[in-house]
């Protein structure tokens, strides 16, 4: 599906019942193969909040990245790259009042935690409401299914 055939099925979910509040999520994950390659799924999660839910995702290859910090960037990257077109579709549409949120796969403890500024403020760039570990589970338990 393209990013309009996907957000045509956010509308449709979130009209099925417009009394409940939605939360519309986009999140990235990679992971490393061999030494080579580097496959990266970025999610689209519409949270009908309180009862369940539904999510799309695509999946890439890139050539191998040379450290994490690098990786991490690009799985923003893509998620924002992926919030933007479905705000701009959205827009098309009259739908009801939604939360909006990008995750990222990072947080305060491990390897990660000295990127946190660098990314929360990448995100907050660009007007986004972020959310890392242990929140964040578009990216750690949607996207990392599917890499």
């Amino acid at each position: 599906m393209n990013v309009s055939q996907v957000v045509s099925e956010i509308v449709r979910f979130i009209n099925e019942d417009k009394n409940r509040h939605y939360k519309i999520i986009i999140g990235s994950d990679s992971e490393g193969h061999a030494d080579v390659v580097v496959d990266f799924a970025t999610a689209i999660v519409v949270h009908r909040v309180g009862n369940g839910g539904r999510y799309f995702w695509r999946r890439m290859k890139l050539p191998k990245f040379h450290t994490l910090r690098d990786r991490i960037i690009q799985e923003v990257l893509f998620s924002l790259e992926v919030a933007k077109e479905v705000l701009v579709y959205l827009k098309t549409f009259n739908v009801s009042q939604f939360d909006f949120e990008i995750h990222a796969d990072i947080g305060e403890n491990g390897e990660t935690k000295s990127m946190m500024q660098e990314v929360l403020g990448m995100i907050r760039a660009y007007n986004f409401e972020a959310r890392t570990k242990p929140e964040s589970y578009a990216a750690t338990k949607v996207a990392d299914r599917h890499v």
